[in-house]
């Protein structure tokens, strides 16, 4: 198993984010992470302490463009990070806003510009140095736009293609760019939804798998493999026979 010793991950103090950082924690190793509930990130923050770990745990807006770029080029400078997970995500239920024209906003703001803002200041440091790993946090839900939750599964359409498109660009400076497409899992997000939830699993199976495919630097992590294949098939299958099928599907937005 690849070993990183410098990680930065936002969306840290619940869901998957926080299962990373837990099981990246150990001795010798720095964890930059983030979140927006004090208390919540400060409990991650002891849990990988008590592994060895040296951990900055930050409130910060990943929508604020300076502060993070502040923020992430001091810790870059600082520690020459080798893994920058970008992972702080909302729905429209959990971003805070009550209106739901301004939840949409809201959330297109983190999914989307929150993406940037994190990955955007340590490119540069990471081609200095020749090396490197990004992740972005997209879904299964960005695979094809489906009546259920039009804004999410857009949000998160955008991150699975520009991270792809990410990789390919990097490559050549030695960064590796992964996009992760998780299925349902336990989080603040899932905890929102009154349906059933196919081959839901908890956080730290889904942060086992994402760290699995990260150290085989996998283009694209999608799991669970059957509610791949099914968002896989939506995505091919015409358009006729998937409005009916995505018709069905209950509504989150």
């Amino acid at each position: 198993m690849k070993i990183f010793k410098s990680i930065l991950i936002t969306g840290a103090s619940s869901g998957i984010g926080k299962a990373l950082a837990e099981q990246l924690a150990g001795e010798g190793v720095y964890l930059a992470i983030s979140g927006r509930d004090q208390a919540r990130l400060n409990e991650v923050g002891e849990n990988c302490r008590k592994k060895g770990a040296t951990v900055d745990a930050t409130i910060i807006d990943v929508t604020n463009q300076a502060a993070m770029k502040s923020w992430l080029e001091e810790i870059d400078s600082q520690h020459s990070l080798d893994l920058v997970i970008a992972n702080a995500g909302v729905s429209p239920g959990t971003s805070g806003e009550t209106r739901k024209d301004d939840q949409m906003r809201r959330m297109l703001e983190i999914n989307v510009i929150g993406v940037l803002n994190t990955i955007d200041p340590v490119i540069p440091g990471m081609i200095i140095r020749e090396s490197g790993s990004i992740a972005l946090m997209s879904s299964l839900a960005g695979f094809r736009g489906l009546p259920s939750a039009p804004g999410y599964g857009a949000s998160k359409a955008w991150v699975r293609s520009y991270g792809e498109g990410l990789r390919g660009s990097l490559h050549a400076e030695g960064i590796n760019v992964s996009v992760i497409c998780p299925g349902f899992v336990a989080s603040r997000i899932t905890d929102q939804n009154k349906f059933p939830m196919p081959f839901f699993m908890t956080a730290p199976k889904a942060a086992a798998i994402i760290l699995h495919g990260l150290d085989k630097n996998k283009a694209r992590i999608a799991f669970p493999l059957a509610s791949y294949i099914m968002a896989w098939l939506l995505a091919f299958l015409p358009l006729w026979l998937t409005d009916l099928l995505a018709r069905k599907l209950p509504r989150k937005e």
